[in-house]
């Protein structure tokens, strides 16, 4: 079959969107050869994580008015270019498809990872939740089939979008295979210096808004001996982060890591002794799953959808409890026995977001959709 990818996360994205996108590009194109998929991207790439190969072409506006009104061009006009390049099935892996589509010989399935902006419309301008929910809904509506990261998802598809059950499919989502490649000693050794680090630490991976809660972290190691590693983009919450650092003469314990490269990020993951995952809401929360390939032990948050995302064996808090963390921090640093457990047990579990089941769960949804 012919599979049409709405490409610009993968190509100018390096979060989640962008790292969703990219894996299931490239198991797509791994665990199916005999497809052919074409990434239609709105302008030349600014990230070059994704390897392209000989069943996968990029595809950008085709004419001069498109590709300087190329935020436009993926809204409808690319509609002409889908067809002639024949696709059969259209993925939007965003909460988005073009607006006609359904009127086209093509079918369509789009990805919806979360609705953070309906259950938390204060983290959002007036503007961007309209304008958010009026694709979201328009793509839940019209596309043939609906993939949802989690069932939390799914649920709050359901509840906020009235969208019929029957028409969403939860897929869950893997993680980048430099993940589950162990890194040696001399490669850690070389990280922590390079990064002026010390040789223990717990670490956070996230942009440093106020939603993921890095805060909370902070807050928690003010009566524990270990030193804190934060990796992300800065935002305005940063400045929170720093003048709660400065109060308490916490600048030597925590530090601040931006545009490390996913090989070194794969090393901080095997490198710290707990990951810390606090965040307030996630439509799944891939670091959980990249500390646990990385057999680091996970202290995220109750409820939601994060005992889906971590499993049985990780630990939970409370979001804003900072002293409940604090010790549950301690409890992990100081039992090797319960550590090692953990990343035993840790480890079995997220052996179900494995590559080859989330490729056959998706090439099962395409063939049934071009089916009905």
């Amino acid at each position: 079959m012919k599979v049409g990818f709405d490409a610009k996360r993968a190509f100018h994205n390096t979060t989640g969107l962008g790292n969703y996108s990219r894996d299931l590009i490239r198991i797509m194109g791994n665990y199916f050869p005999d497809n052919s998929y074409v990434l239609y991207n709105t302008k030349p790439k600014k990230v070059n994580r994704l390897k392209l190969i000989s069943n996968m072409e990029e595809v950008l506006p085709n004419t001069l008015l498109w590709r300087r009104l190329s935020s436009l061009w993926r809204q409808k006009p690319i509609l002409k270019q889908l067809e002639n390049d024949n696709i059969e099935i259209y993925h939007g892996l965003s909460g988005e498809i073009p607006f006609g589509i359904h009127k086209k010989n093509i079918k369509t399935v789009v990805t919806i990872h979360d609705l953070i902006f309906v259950r938390y419309p204060k983290l959002y301008s007036f503007f961007d939740r309209k304008i958010h929910f009026f694709k979201f809904k328009h793509a839940a509506k019209r596309a043939d089939k609906i993939i949802a990261i989690s069932e939390q998802t799914k649920n709050d598809i359901i509840d906020y979008l009235k969208i019929d059950k029957e028409k969403i499919a939860v897929v869950y989502q893997g993680c980048h295979a430099v993940f589950k490649e162990e890194s040696t000693t001399e490669e850690r050794k070389k990280l922590i210096q390079k990064y002026n680090l010390p040789k223990d630490f717990i670490l956070n991976v996230g942009t440093i808004e106020e939603r993921k809660n890095a805060l909370t972290i902070v807050k928690s190691i003010r009566k524990v001996d270990t030193d804190l590693v934060i990796v992300g983009r800065k935002t305005a919450y940063f400045n929170k982060i720093n003048e709660f650092i400065n109060e308490n003469d916490l600048n030597d314990r925590v530090h601040f890591l931006e545009g490390v490269s996913l090989k070194e990020l794969s090393i901080l993951y095997q490198t710290a002794t707990i990951f810390i995952y606090p965040s307030i809401f996630e439509g799944f929360g891939i670091p959980i799953i990249e500390a646990l390939y990385s057999k680091t032990p996970v202290i995220t948050t109750k409820g939601g959808v994060f005992p889906e995302a971590a499993g049985p064996a990780s630990f939970y808090i409370e979001p804003f409890d900072d002293k409940g963390l604090g010790h549950k921090i301690k409890e992990l640093l100081e039992n090797n026995e319960l550590r090692e457990e953990t990343i035993r047990k840790g480890y079995t579990f997220v052996q179900k977001f494995n590559d080859k089941l989330i490729a056959e769960n998706l090439n099962a949804i395409y063939k049934s959709v071009l089916n009905d």
